[in-house]
């Protein structure tokens, strides 16, 4: 059984990049990371280091972060601590300035784009990574956030994504046909299949996405 990080290596690892993983800390932090596999050394300058899939997971496993309650209830745009979470739709606005917001969302998807250049075996940013295919929701907000479609507020209409019975997909909803179509349209071409299906009982539209693998 691995063991745990040491609480200097846990501070290291809980103030890693929220969506690429970056890390920052003392050469001798960052090596002690790297051999235990929680992080590697990316080979081109400037040689910055970053989480490992085993890394990500140990992370994720803070007590502060419950990935099933954020997907059971709309989860904040922001934590107290400032870091950044894509708009899955429901919550609150932040209060943050238009203009400040899309920059955040505009590095956050270039960081997970650079992401999938890195941890994708063929160096594809066409297709999701592993990251994405363990954060589903928040993987699918931002690329509908990325591409300027309008989450749900709390009385306001717009996207909200939530999980799933099945795996690997979420479910995205949107009252407006249109606009719905327009979230299955950027999904696509962020690398996600996606199908249209009509609830059973009140008969409106909805849509499955899922990573795809090739």
């Amino acid at each position: 059984m691995t063991r745990p990080p040491t609480a200097a290596q846990r501070r290291v690892i809980d103030a890693a990049d929220p969506v690429t993983g970056r890390l920052r800390g003392t050469e001798a932090q960052l090596a002690a990371l790297v051999k235990r596999g929680l992080a590697f050394r990316h080979p081109r300058p400037p040689h910055d280091h970053f989480l490992t899939p085993v890394g990500h997971r140990i992370r994720d496993a803070a007590p502060e972060v419950d990935e099933p309650a954020a997907a059971e209830t709309p989860a904040t745009t922001a934590s107290a601590s400032g870091v950044f979470a894509a708009r899955i739709g429901g919550e609150e606005e932040t209060g943050v300035a238009p203009a400040v917001r899309t920059r955040e969302v505009h590095s956050a998807w270039q960081g997970l784009l650079e992401l999938r250049r890195m941890t994708n075996p063929d160096g594809s940013v066409e297709r999701p990574c592993g990251w994405e295919r363990t954060h589903l929701v928040r993987a699918a907000a931002l690329a509908l956030e990325a591409a300027g479609h309008r989450p749900a507020g709390p009385d306001a209409e717009g996207y909200r994504v939530r999980t799933t019975p099945q795996p690997e997909a979420v479910a995205v909803r949107d009252p407006d046909g249109e606009a719905l179509r327009a979230c299955a349209g950027t999904l696509e071409r962020a690398g996600w299949q996606v199908s249209e299906h009509k609830e059973p009982r009140t008969g409106a539209s909805y849509l499955l996405a899922s990573p795809r693998r090739t």
